[in-house]
């Protein structure tokens, strides 16, 4: 090989070198511009719609943890945080139930009054109904009653 085979190829591999330089920057570029755009798209997402992100969160961790098998150490430290929690949680619906029911009672709502009430309702519901029948079957006989008077009037008079 000659000099002039040798400066051939190294113009040739400079060559292909510039190019694939330029397509990595043109790339770069690319992502760079990408990724700006699709984090606008995400900040704007987030401000029309929080409860969405907050619920793709809670999604995404839920499954993020069913997936990753927990260690002997992540479950030793968070047996008692889990058990205090659970615990927790059962004293709030307790504490929350007992305040209910006080309220009903300061109120004047007790299970005897509310059951007095419902039939007291349904007992004016039924009476309502029953005048209402009433009046439907007296307003249907008297129009029954004022077609037969008409009936026999033009009887009469043909």
């Amino acid at each position: 090989m000659t000099d002039q085979h040798h400066a051939n190829d190294y113009g040739t591999l400079r060559d292909g070198l510039d190019s694939a330089k330029s397509a990595v920057s043109d790339a770069v570029d690319t992502t760079r511009e990408k990724t700006r755009e699709f984090a606008q798209q995400t900040v704007h997402a987030a401000e029309a719609n929080p409860l969405a992100v907050v619920a793709g969160g809670l999604a995404l961790g839920a499954l993020v943890g069913a997936v990753v098998p927990r260690s002997q150490k992540e479950r030793d430290l968070l047996a008692p945080v889990g058990k205090r929690l659970g615990a927790t949680a059962v004293a709030a619906v307790a504490a929350a139930r007992e305040s209910g029911k006080s309220e009903f009672q300061n109120i004047g709502l007790t299970k005897g009054a509310a059951k007095d009430q419902v039939k007291t309702l349904l007992q004016n519901v039924a009476g309502a109904a029953a005048t209402a029948g009433k009046a439907a079957a007296s307003a249907g006989k008297k129009e029954l009653h004022h077609a037969d008077d008409q009936a026999g009037t033009e009887t009469s008079a043909t």
